[in-house]
């Protein structure tokens, strides 16, 4: 049976959300909105070791290897390559994403082992739709997860490219547990 990687990027770090998920489901911390907090990175580290998750840091290689992580994450719009010369462990993870051809090339560059392209549903400026996103995979030999409107009902959509995963915040946000009192 043919199993897809997950992805779930977090902004924070919300135990109760991460718990409730696939043991096999990696998280990616990425908060772009105020500058990395150290304390709230260990807690999230700490946490998902004790709970088996695996961890990636978005956008900064040098503090998810200073901490131990277990990768890192390069979005479309970090173009840079000095994190070549970093010494990075075997076991280190490292993905970044896409939107197009010349993107790609670039995330080919700096030597990710996952490539996020998007939007394969979400009908944004991004949107590829299912058919172009499987023109762009099919032309290469590198592994690609799917991000973008990923759903329940489109999720079986991916086993029909040669996408290893998909990605995404409000599909995993599904599985959180409801707050307030139990309606019986």
């Amino acid at each position: 049976m043919f199993f897809l990687e997950k992805y779930f990027f977090v902004n924070n770090f919300e135990p109760d959300l991460i718990k409730c998920q696939d043991k096999n489901t990696i998280i990616i911390y990425r908060n772009y909105c105020k500058i990395d907090n150290i304390k709230e990175i260990i807690n999230l580290k700490n946490f998902c070791k004790k709970n088996y998750f695996k961890l990636i840091l978005a956008n900064n290689i040098k503090l998810a290897l200073k901490l131990g992580i277990n990768g890192a994450y390069l979005p479309s719009f970090n173009q840079k390559y000095n994190h070549l010369s970093y010494s990075l462990k075997k076991d280190f993870i490292l993905l970044g994403s896409a939107h197009n051809f010349k993107e790609i090339g670039i995330k080919k560059k700096q030597r990710v082992k996952r490539l996020f392209l998007s939007s394969i549903f979400k009908e944004n400026e991004n949107y590829l739709g299912l058919n172009k996103f499987k023109n762009y995979i099919n032309t290469s030999e590198d592994k690609f997860v799917a991000l973008g409107g990923i759903t329940n009902n489109n999720v079986k959509k991916i086993k029909l490219t040669k996408a290893v995963g998909f990605a995404g915040i409000s599909f995993f946000k599904k599985k959180a547990p409801k707050k307030g009192p139990l309606n019986i």
